[in-house]
């Protein structure tokens, strides 16, 4: 089973989530302006401290570029607060519980983990523009390196 991934040029899905306050955000708060959404495995694991710490760190330049962020996992609201009060996070983290955002992304299916197929989280992030088209969509990223690599590509100084 694995997921259908979409393609740059495309309409982003539409979504309503919680954030990490119990509060709704929904992709059309940001309707015309730059959206970084990223998908992770869990909060408060290694890799998802060191990328969502990444992006914290990153947070001014990528604004100052027009860029929101949103990270989603499957954690609960209550996690999501947690990682956020640890971690000092910047901005919405968002919990998809039933993992039908992860779905339409195509951010949940099968992948390789230490050698053996299982079906979890991939590491996903799309970049949409203005009018919630997709200008990136990268899947199984490194949590490691990738805010560095995002500003690279979507060519934002540091």
């Amino acid at each position: 089973m694995s997921a259908t991934k979409l393609e740059i040029g495309t309409k982003a899905p539409a979504f309503s989530l919680e954030d990490q306050d119990g509060a709704s955000v929904s992709l059309s708060d940001f309707d015309g302006q730059k959206v970084i959404v990223y998908f992770y495995p869990a909060a408060g694991t290694p890799g998802c401290t060191t990328q969502a710490c990444d992006f914290r760190d990153n947070i001014n330049s990528l604004k100052s570029a027009g860029y929101q962020v949103l990270g989603v996992s499957k954690d609960s609201v209550a996690d999501l607060k947690k990682f956020q009060a640890q971690q000092g996070l910047n901005f919405p983290l968002l919990s998809d519980l039933d993992l039908a955002v992860h779905n339409l992304y195509g951010a949940y299916g099968e992948k390789n983990l230490y050698g053996k197929l299982v079906t979890g989280v991939l590491r996903s992030t799309f970049v949409l523009d203005e009018s919630g088209t997709i200008d990136l969509a990268l899947y199984n990223v490194k949590a490691t390196g990738h805010v560095a690599s995002l500003r690279k590509k979507l060519g934002v100084d540091a």
